[in-house]
């Protein structure tokens, strides 16, 4: 039975990895610094360390027996627009440390196969119908906040590694996802699931309040589509980034409408001051269609199975 290693499966993403994996047949052990806030981890084994510490890495790198066949590195400091934007210092301080102390001792215990996941926080601020940017575009860069030049910057050691050490390296850059399982207040919710939640706690024909104009436009990639992206990406013989999203573009308004329909509520949008960040993301999807990979959820088929589950976490928190 083939051994994964899966940092961050206390997170969103991570956690629904595990269970891909899992189903996949492979022995799986997951490590983050938090136990996953909503379900039970499926790994067969979790660690809960603090891969800001070197020894961590290499405690979470060390199977029982054996070597690590794959190991897919999504531990990172980070959050939606709001997090992004207020706690610079924290991303470029933790998640780097992260990523230096994984890749260089994965690379030093011979794992053969090593991912990180990156984003398209990496590529500078595009107007709304600019043509769709290619992976290799995203130099010279130019990213819009921190966060995307710390991501740009572990993406580069990671393929230094590749090339001078010998581990197979791949890296997708993930578009906003979202789905079931993933943080919904806080601060560090990202916007669909922002949305949903504004959205179930108020009565049909109440108001909610979104950032800027409403007309930022994003692509939503939904939690099983990324999911299947990064495993095919993974045993796959692409090299260097690799944009996974879906291929619908949509306004934040957009976002927020469909939403409300999904909920069967009538509501307002009022425009408020807050971190917008770029006006849109257009990104190239033909590296990763090149593997059989298409979205399955468009927005509307996402979110309907994504807002159920927050109406209900608004639901138990309210009691």
């Amino acid at each position: 039975m083939k051994k994964a290693l899966v940092c961050g499966a206390g997170g969103f993403i991570g956690g629904h990895l595990v269970r891909k994996l899992k189903a996949e047949g492979f022995w799986v052990r997951g490590v983050d610094i938090k136990q996953h806030e909503f379900a039970p981890s499926a790994a067969d084994e979790f660690l809960q360390l603090d891969l800001r510490e070197e020894n961590n890495c290499k405690t979470a790198l060390t199977p029982k027996e054996g070597r690590f066949d794959e190991v897919y590195q999504l531990a990172a400091d980070m959050g939606g627009m709001g997090f992004i934007h207020s706690a610079e210092c924290e991303i470029m301080h933790n998640s780097a440390l992260i990523n230096i102390h994984m890749t260089h001792n994965a690379s030093a215990m011979g794992v053969p196969r090593y991912f990180f996941s990156s984003s398209v926080c990496v590529y500078r601020d595009m107007k709304p119908g600019e043509p769709e940017m290619t992976e290799a575009e995203a130099i010279p860069a130019r990213p819009d906040n921190e966060y995307g030049w710390e991501k740009l910057y572990a993406e580069r050691m990671a393929m230094a590694y590749s090339r001078n050490r010998g581990m197979k390296v791949r890296i997708a850059r993930f578009q906003n996802c979202y789905g079931p399982q993933g943080t919904w207040r806080g601060g560090r919710e990202k916007a669909p699931a922002a949305i949903c939640r504004k959205i179930a706690e108020v009565k049909d024909g109440g108001a909610i309040e979104v950032w800027g104009d409403g007309s930022a436009i994003r692509s939503y990639t939904f939690v099983d589509d990324m999911v299947e992206g990064i495993y095919l990406l993974m045993h796959s013989d692409l090299e260097g980034a690799v944009n996974i999203g879906c291929p619908q573009y949509v306004s934040v308004d957009e976002l927020a409408v469909t939403a409300a329909e999904v909920a069967g509520k009538k509501i307002e949008i009022r425009h408020i001051k807050g971190p917008v960040g770029v006006q849109s993301r257009n990104f190239s999807n033909e590296r990763i269609y090149s593997l059989g990979w298409k979205a399955k959820f468009f927005l509307k088929e996402g979110i309907a199975k994504t807002y159920p589950w927050i109406e209900a976490q608004v639901k138990a928190a309210g009691k």
